[in-house]
């Protein structure tokens, strides 16, 4: 791959959601290969904070499921919207994965939490450019219903979801994404 091809991935990245998912499988082998590059993230101390769960096929229907009713078990008729819930429900249904994004804090705690957090997203983000090499749309999501991820499926002490990674073949979107030029955020000293 050259800079130039380098420079495009990269530019051209971004967030595609589960309406704009076309009704294809993803292959097994290309989900493993996209969390392999996950796998190589940069990580202090080797702690490896990343664990990931993936879901397809059945167990998006029984996700959406659970992430409505427990929204509609939290929510009086003053603040429930069935929109919402309808959301909730048929999202994961579109996606041709969703892969829950997990953090294991190191036991020891020789690193800040933010530095495994930080670990977690560079992880994402090269799940997120492997997927767009692949010509799968993603984007991560961050519902306030993460906090009960565990009761759809069991996490490890010291284990928590903080996101989740909708993934879906799709019509790559036109145009690009518009910045601010980097001048603006930089000072060099």
């Amino acid at each position: 791959m050259t800079i130039e091809e380098v420079h495009q991935l990269l530019q051209n990245r971004r967030s595609v959601y589960p309406d704009q998912y076309l009704d294809k499988v993803i292959p097994d082998q290309i989900i493993r290969n996209i969390l392999e590059n996950a796998n190589w993230a940069p990580t202090h101390k080797l702690t490896e904070p990343w664990r990931f769960k993936v879901m397809k096929g059945a167990t998006l229907k029984k996700f959406g499921t659970f992430m409505a009713e427990k929204y509609r078990s939290l929510n009086g008729l003053e603040s429930f919207s069935v929109a919402k819930y309808e959301k909730l429900k048929m999202n994961p249904q579109k996606a041709g994965a969703l892969i829950a994004i997990c953090m294991q804090r190191d036991p020891r705690k020789r690193v800040p939490e933010w530095e495994e957090v930080a670990s977690v997203a560079m992880a994402v983000q090269n799940m997120w450019v492997t997927s767009c090499a692949y010509g799968i749309g993603c984007y991560w999501s961050t519902p306030d219903l993460l906090e009960y991820f565990s009761e759809f499926e069991p996490l490890a002490e010291e284990e928590r979801c903080i996101g989740l990674f909708y993934m879906g073949y799709a019509n790559p979107p036109s145009g690009r994404i518009k910045r601010k030029p980097i001048e603006e955020k930089v000072k060099w000293l």
